[in-house]
């Protein structure tokens, strides 16, 4: 048997962990480009997990509130590393999101209007339009199997674009007709398109459909009931120890926060703007779109957003005195952080058992079938979303083309789509490519 052909060995801890880190540094693209890396990495190249029970985990991750790419990340980690390999997945997944955006944070507050950070993120956002695009053909290939799936992924971009649907139904849906579709067809509703079609693409994975289960993904009553006691005593002792004022408030807002995040950072933004800017006053409306824009070109979540509110909030308030503002920043960032992603941690390390119970079972998969399609739908119009931002900047609702279009980024998007779709180029080397072009046009506009 060739090599190519062997299983993998299984990865040591050390391993994980520096591909996790690495991962947290190079996570652009939003949930759809952070899902497209970890499949391009862990079931294409090293083959931890097979692509079936790749998709298994992320379905169950879609249902979750809070931010699916990096729930997946816990759940991988998880199963090759038990428990504490999942938190450190989730946690590197984060860590360097929050540094980097505290960095820039302080930059933005501290220095202002500075034209070469404006230059480097105005040509990494045309490609983040390209890797979000890519990133739906990428998922949608593996997906939309049949017509039937592409109905779903059809219907779903309608439904989200044209009519505004908020995406729990959507999924709401897709979930109910995908039971209904494996009862009725369900060779239309098996994931993944067959077992012999991905070993034919990447060769037998470590976690395989046929894997064994080990012990430790195994549902036990006990375990579930620990986790929880661990996990509300983690969060009481959490907010028992911050001094009441704006840090406490930070702490109960962020917990409701990431409890009500279905449908990703976009469906929870107008909640945040609405406390952050609104009830609690920790920034302006203007600040709040300018952290949209920090958070749309650095890695991790764009959920991450949360960290430049919760830094403009302790700065602002000034909670540790005139001569402190760094250190209450970094202290709102941190709090905001901790409190939006302490729950995703629960739901995986706690669902997770329950969810691998099901793997095979067509009545539980047909539905998360379903799902994966209409997501792809989902993601498309992220895509647009994105894209209609970047080309149409003066844009609005009531004027959705207004202002000049922006045909050089428009280029540059076009041009990091096809590197990547034509010439299967490094996401990074793109992010790259486009950002020094982007500091270049706005430096020669300057």
């Amino acid at each position: 048997m060739s090599e190519s052909l062997q299983r993998p060995p299984h990865p040591s801890f050390r391993e994980a962990f520096f591909y996790w880190l690495k991962l947290g540094f190079i996570s652009f693209g939003g949930p759809a480009g952070q899902i497209s890396m970890m499949h391009q990495e862990l079931v294409e190249k090293r083959r931890w997990i097979s692509e079936h029970r790749f998709l298994h985990a992320l379905n169950y991750c879609m249902l979750l509130p809070g931010p699916e790419a990096q729930q997946l990340a816990v759940y991988i980690g998880w199963m090759l590393h038990r428990s504490w390999g999942g938190v450190m997945a989730g946690t590197l997944f984060v860590l360097p999101s929050l540094l980097i955006l505290i960095t820039l944070t302080y930059v933005y507050l501290a220095y202002g209007d500075v034209t070469f950070v404006k230059g480097v993120f105005n040509g990494i956002k045309p490609a983040v339009v390209a890797i979000v695009v890519f990133a739906a053909w990428r998922i949608g290939s593996r997906a939309l199997k049949n017509n039937v799936l592409w109905a779903f992924a059809a219907a779903s971009f309608v439904a989200i674009f044209a009519f505004h649907v908020p995406f729990p139904y959507i999924v709401l849906a897709a979930g109910i007709l995908g039971y209904l579709g494996g009862k009725l067809a369900p060779g239309k509703f098996r994931a993944g398109g067959g077992h012999a079609a991905s070993d034919k693409h990447f060769g037998p994975a470590l976690i395989d459909d046929d894997t064994p289960q080990p012990q430790h993904v195994r549902f036990r009553p006990l375990r579930l009931a620990v986790l929880i006691v661990l996990f509300l005593a983690l969060w009481g002792v959490a907010m028992a120890v911050l001094p009441d004022g704006t840090l406490a408030d930070m702490g109960g807002f962020f917990t409701k926060a990431a409890l009500v995040t279905f449908g990703g950072a976009y469906a929870v933004l107008p909640y945040v703007y609405q406390g952050g800017v609104e009830h609690y006053q920790w920034l302006t409306g203007t600040q709040m779109i300018d952290g949209l824009a920090l958070g749309e070109t650095t890695p991790g979540p764009l959920i991450m957003v949360v960290a430049f509110v919760g830094f403009i909030g302790g700065w602002s308030k000034e909670l540790f005195g005139p001569d402190t503002l760094l250190l209450a920043g970094v202290a709102g960032a941190s709090v905001a952080t901790f409190f939006t992603f302490l729950p995703s941690f629960l739901f995986i390390l706690a669902g997770g058992p329950l969810v691998e119970a099901t793997h095979g079972d067509l009545k539980f998969t047909a539905p998360l079938t379903g799902i994966t399609a209409a997501v792809v739908g989902v993601v498309l119009n992220l895509a647009v979303f994105f894209g209609w931002h970047v080309l149409w900047p003066e844009a609005s609702e009531a004027e959705p083309f207004a202002g000049t279009f922006q045909w050089f980024y428009a280029l540059i998007s076009v041009a990091a789509f096809v590197a990547l779709w034509k010439y299967k180029m490094d996401i990074m080397k793109v992010i790259g490519a486009c950002a020094l072009i982007g500091l270049g046009h706005t430096l020669a506009l300057a």
